[in-house]
């Protein structure tokens, strides 16, 4: 366990870092960090977390906050740490060992650093203090006073350790180094004088003084616009001192007087003595007598000849091949390609992209992608393209390297090339790297194509590389092959499943035009059903080609029953198994274990948390799963830190563990109610959605920390479609507690848009409350789907979902529950003209919520009394319901909340009388909702603020805001 201040401020432990959630919880930690071991008082916590006027309720929040941040550490074992949050009468003390804070350790090493005699480990401290830093100090607290100051401090702290890794640099007489470490931070602190003056003496002595003058130049200036100031003393000496020259530092960056020697290389004379003009010799392998030495060394003299010529001299003729071995027969070019599949279809891009990628000098090709989807063809169908452009003949080896039948030595593939490039069998060298300088040599001068199919991985073709400018190699792999592009500047072209328009083209370049225009859109859907795989539609194809009775419906029907449709993609000993398995056979156990658990994951996404809920482990172990199957093209990432599977990688990943399927679905959804529960909390952190877990829960290795409610929000949107598929998977597999969770967790997204078609998934989850008999779930899912319904308009269907809502609460012993149902209830009331009823429903949820008691709770029942009483003609009372609910604090998260809360102050004010204030408040009510993104907020300040003033300005600002709620923007 470590806890960071030096940076993001957050918990790491063995399996990531704790959820802190919201910005108060992680500012108070923080408020406890900085005075670890020592009480902090009530009254120091309510600075930190609030400016000059904190929340009546603050005492409570904090509460909370402790409740929570005391609940992670106990469920990260802290106390095996030594770690314990106490409360010690008006105060809490975060107990922890110094040596588990990030700053004490910084601290630390400084200390160390002051005692070391020799310098290099001087700077080997501070360096290592410096490396924990991560960012701004506290980045991801509220910017209160208390932590500003800390934060100051700090930072102080770091750019005094800089300064002092600069001098031990100078003493070592490496001053670009210091250059280089000094720069960064003269630049984020332009008027920082010590840094630039520290930056000029290091660019001086290591030779850049027109850089160092440059430099004292902008800072000059700087001070003088911004500060109305000139250099003080320290920046000042360190210009003059540029200027007297030094003959040390003229030179070129030797070490100043006194600062220490620079080392010199072993030999003594500082650089490595030049061989002989001319001595291009090469090496023999394998040199000893044997039968076949004398082929060795003459071969071996064939590869030194064209190395020992002059890089002056003239450019070299076209190379003539070796004689063939029956004299009076022309020479040709050699020509090892197999004949290209027959019915290639499209890949305009991808050839276009290979044709650009081999009009460089010596280049390397690399086609990648997945089983079955067509390198080999594209490799084949480009190579006979156009014969003229390898007029010295193009080669071919398959490397197996995904095969059962094992993979050829590459001393056998260098023995295939050289005799086809004429060499005689006794002249081929035995020894690998003999054999492959002799292929480099006989290449130098060629116009060549060699294509290499099917490589495992990149040290599989380190030998098997022309040397020609002119040769072009052209590589094909499941694997990405990362290494060949960092060493030999590789070109990747990468390869993707077909669209279903090409799709349905392949099929009619096997089955003919008429039998896919009769029926297109069974051709259609047999592309879908094949994936878009290249090999998945052959085969189809083949099996469609030998039953010309069959429709191409009959068999989409055939091929939609997921559980054997692999079975169906299969002729002979060719399908997409048969090639799934032989990439499959070549990961370790690790990376198989993922892919078998992701083969029953319910949703489409999934990202290294959701990989290691299903597989039992940990996102970091599942984050090196993924990558490993990511290079072998078995998963496909689809965006920053979230990944796909192919369906039929999918289906085939099912039946590698089909026993899993219940423990990894469980994994799954136990997954998304921890995170969701995280997020729930970020965005909206005073809210009690649902936070009893179901029975049976397994809480994940590691959850999902949002440091801010915008993480928070993105993660809900982004997941929203795969948290109705698990929702959906869960309710099938009997799984209701879990089903109705993962849906009313949304909670936030969907208060945030509720016009966005939430009724059909809200409806799954009641009927999953219902199912288990549960009046607490079905009161929760009939309060917010009851909510949702009114804001679409469907009154009539919310006010008979809401009626028994309350009272399943109280049946379930749920005052919360209650009270959201009695507000709920009450909006539908009032939108049917029930405005006494209505306000009454809302004054009974506002004491069950200051019983229990509860801020967000009463401030929802004050804000929609406040929206009641305004409708019902009571500006005053509402102005102070309004002024009520702002007393008690709305978070910096909940913009939301005071958007609206805003919004119904600006209108009473107007109807008091006191337009300008109104107009006022409504355009910063408008403009804090388009700030946040919260458009049905916006839209509704801007229509209050267009019913008194009509300017341009609100008019297009109101238009957009409308823009945007329609998805049309």
């Amino acid at each position: 366990m470590e806890f960071r201040l030096l940076g993001t401020v957050c918990v790491d432990t063995l399996t990531g870092p704790l959820p802190l959630g919201p910005v108060k919880r992680r500012s108070l930690l923080a408020a406890l960090l900085l005075r670890a071991n020592t009480p902090v008082s009530m009254a120091r916590l309510t600075d930190c977390l609030w400016d000059d006027s904190p929340p009546l309720h603050a005492r409570t929040v904090i509460q909370g906050h402790v409740s929570r941040l005391r609940a992670l550490l106990v469920e990260a074992d802290a106390e095996a740490y030594g770690v314990e949050l106490a409360t010690l009468g008006d105060a809490y003390v975060l107990r922890a060992p110094e040596t588990l804070l990030d700053s004490q350790r910084f601290e630390e090493l400084l200390m160390l650093a002051r005692e070391q005699r020799n310098t290099a480990d001087t700077v080997l401290m501070l360096k290592e203090a410096l490396s924990l830093w991560q960012g701004p100090a506290l980045t991801g607290t509220y910017a209160s006073a208390p932590l500003q100051a800390a934060a100051h401090t700090l930072e102080e702290s770091r750019l005094t350790t800089v300064e002092q890794l600069a001098r031990a640099y100078a003493v070592l007489g490496e001053h670009h180094r210091a250059a280089a470490v000094l720069r960064a931070e003269a630049d984020a602190h332009p008027m920082r004088e010590s840094l630039a003056a520290a930056l000029m003496t290091a660019l001086y002595r290591s030779g850049r003084q027109s850089e160092a003058l440059d430099r004292f130049h902008r800072t000059r200036r700087l001070l003088a616009d911004e500060l109305g100031i000139d250099p003080g003393r320290e920046l000042a000496d360190a210009y003059a001192q540029i200027l007297r020259g030094e003959p040390e530092s003229v030179a070129g960056g030797g070490p100043a007087s006194g600062q220490g020697a620079v080392p010199v290389s072993p030999s003594g004379s500082g650089a490595d003595p030049l061989p002989p003009s001319g001595s291009g010799a090469v090496p023999v392998a394998g040199g000893g007598p044997s039968a076949g030495g004398a082929s060795t060394a003459t071969a071996a003299a064939e590869v030194a000849q064209p190395l020992a010529v002059e890089a002056a001299a003239p450019p070299r003729p076209p190379r003539v091949l070796p004689s063939p071995a029956h004299p009076g027969t022309p020479p040709h070019p050699t020509d090892l390609l197999p004949r290209a599949p027959r019915g290639f279809h499209g890949r305009g891009a991808e050839l276009t992209a290979l044709s650009r990628a081999a009009a460089g000098e010596a280049p390397v090709c690399l086609v990648t992608g997945p089983a079955g989807v067509g390198k080999t063809a594209l490799a084949l169908h480009w190579a006979r393209r156009s014969p003229a452009a390898f007029p010295d003949g193009r080669l071919f080896a398959d490397l197996r390297g995904f095969s059962d039948t094992g993979e050829p030595t590459p001393l056998e593939v260098l023995r295939e090339f050289l005799l086809a490039l004429g060499v005689a069998p006794r002249r081929i060298p035995e020894s690998v790297a003999g054999a492959a300088a002799l292929f480099r040599s006989l290449t130098d001068r060629l116009s060549l194509l060699v294509v290499l199919d099917n490589v495992r991985d990149s040290a599989q073709v380190g030998h098997l590389l022309p040397g020609g400018a002119d040769c072009v190699t052209l590589i094909t792999s499941r694997h990405r092959l990362e290494g060949l592009i960092a060493s030999d500047a590789a070109v990747p072209v990468p390869l993707d499943v077909f669209e279903p328009v090409d799709g349905t083209a392949l099929l009619a370049g096997v089955l003919g035009e008429e039998r896919v225009v009769a029926e297109p859109v069974a051709a259609r859907r047999l592309a879908e059903l094949c994936g878009g795989l290249p090999l998945a539609l052959r085969v189809t194809a083949a099996r469609l080609a030998g039953r010309p009775q069959w429709t191409l419906a009959d068999m989409a029907d055939e091929l939609a029953d997921e559980r054997s449709r692999l079975t169906y993609l299969a002729v002979e000993d060719t399908g997409v198994s048969a090639a799934l398995r032989l990439t499959v056979q070549q990961l370790p156990p690790d990376a198989v274990h993922h892919l078998a658990r992701l083969g029953h994951h319910p949703g489409g996404h999934f990202d290294p948390y959701t990989a290691a809920a299903l597989a039992g482990t940990d996102p970091v172990v599942a984050a090196a799963a993924l990558e490993r199957l990511a290079a072998a093209h078995l998963v496909t990432e689809a965006g920053s830190g979230r990944w796909i599977l192919h369906d039929l990688v999918r289906l085939y990943a099912r039946g590698l563990d089909a026993e899993a399927g219940t423990a990894a679905l469980t994994g799954v959804l136990d997954h998304y109610i921890a995170t969701a529960l995280a997020a729930a909390d970020t965005a909206e952190p005073g809210g009690e959605p649902c936070f009893v877990l179901p029975d049976g829960f397994r809480r994940p290795a590691a959850v999902r920390d949002f440091t801010a409610r915008e993480a928070a929000m993105a993660w809900l949107a982004a997941e929203r479609e795969d948290l109705a598929l698990a929702a959906a998977a869960a309710r099938a597999a009997g799984l209701e507690d879990r089903a109705w969770r993962i849906i009313l967790l949304q909670w936030p997204h969907v208060v945030w848009r509720p016009r966005d078609g939430w009724a059909p998934m809200l409806e799954l989850a009641l009927a999953a409350a219902a199912a288990r008999r549960d009046p607490y779930a079905e009161s929760r899912v009939r309060n917010l789907l009851g909510w949702v319904l009114s804001e679409e308009g469907r009154t009539a269907e919310a006010v008979a979902l809401l009626e028994p809502s309350p009272g399943l609460a109280r049946q379930a012993g749920d005052r919360l529950g209650e009270a959201t149902a009695l507000i709920n209830l009450a909006i539908v009331q009032a939108e049917q003209g029930g405005l006494d009823v209505a306000m009454e429903g809302c004054e009974q949820a506002l004491e069950l919520a200051r019983a229990e008691p509860d801020a967000h709770t009463e401030m929802l029942a004050l804000q929609h009394l406040a929206r009641m009483q305004l409708t019902a003609g009571r500006p005053q009372d509402a102005l102070d319901s309004a002024r009520a609910a702002f007393d008690l604090g709305p978070e910096h998260e909940e913009a939301g909340r005071r958007v609206l809360l805003t919004t119904v102050s600006g209108e009473a004010r107007i109807a008091l009388g006191a337009e300008d204030e109104g107009i006022r408040l409504l355009d910063l009510a408008a403009t804090e909702a388009e700030r946040a993104g919260y458009d049905e907020g916006a839209v509704r300040a801007l229509e209050a603020l267009l019913r008194v003033a009509s300017a341009p300005e609100y008019v297009r600002r109101y238009e957009d805001a409308v823009r945007r709620l329609a998805g049309d923007a």
